[in-house]
């Protein structure tokens, strides 16, 4: 599940934003993106979805497994994200969250994957809940199994943890970084605090003239 990025720029306006650069994210491998606000960090992670509006623009090539995405619709890309916001639809329970992200199929197969989810995020017998009864961790937990019940290839993450606090934040930081290794997915991170990326793991910087460096 290698997401490889061949000679990526954004440009606003025809500006350059972020300068042309290629990169690739290997299978269970989470790479950092840093850089001061405004400097192109979201930009780059909705180039990848397929999903970049005007008068923002990009070009360059993005590989999945593989497969060059540049004709691929956002929605068939089988690209996961999490943002700071859970986005857990507020009409829907729980349980219906996670069954709305899963391919459709057998009724009693796909009620059993979500138990089965829910109890692996320590949520079993969270089903009929809803969304609003949820603590900040319980609602970001279902959101990330939500996005895993799709077999998403690769995972984009734009400050997920932001909204927590301290000692929330870095529970659920290993929880996350723990399903994505053992999933084996690719997967790269917008954050603010360095605390956030893995010990280890690459960090790129975006510089004041959009270039990307590994600091």
């Amino acid at each position: 599940m290698t997401l490889r990025l061949e000679n990526i720029s954004i440009r606003i306006g025809g500006v350059p934003l972020i300068a042309a650069f290629s990169l690739s994210v290997q299978d269970g491998e989470i790479i950092t993106l840093m850089g001061p606000s405004g400097s192109g960090k979201s930009s780059l992670l909705a180039y990848i979805a397929g999903d970049l509006t005007p008068p923002l623009n990009g070009i360059g090539g993005v590989v999945l497994n593989g497969a060059d995405l540049e004709t691929v619709r956002p929605e068939q890309r089988r690209i996961g994200r999490l943002f700071q916001d859970d986005l857990l639809f507020p009409h829907m329970t729980v349980g219906q969250n996670l069954l709305f992200g899963m391919a459709r199929g057998d009724r009693s197969e796909r009620i059993a994957m979500m138990r089965a989810a829910l109890a692996q995020a320590g949520l079993e017998g969270f089903e009929d809940r809803q969304p609003h009864t949820l603590s900040g961790g319980q609602r970001a937990r279902v959101a990330l199994m939500r996005a895993l019940m799709a077999k998403p290839d690769c995972m984009l993450l734009d400050e997920p943890f932001n909204k927590l606090d301290k000692a929330l934040r870095a529970n659920l930081r290993a929880y996350v970084f723990n399903h994505l290794k053992i999933r084996n997915i690719a997967c790269l991170m917008v954050t603010h605090d360095i605390e956030d990326a893995p010990e280890g793991g690459r960090i790129l910087h975006i510089g004041h003239e959009g270039e990307l460096k590994i600091v």
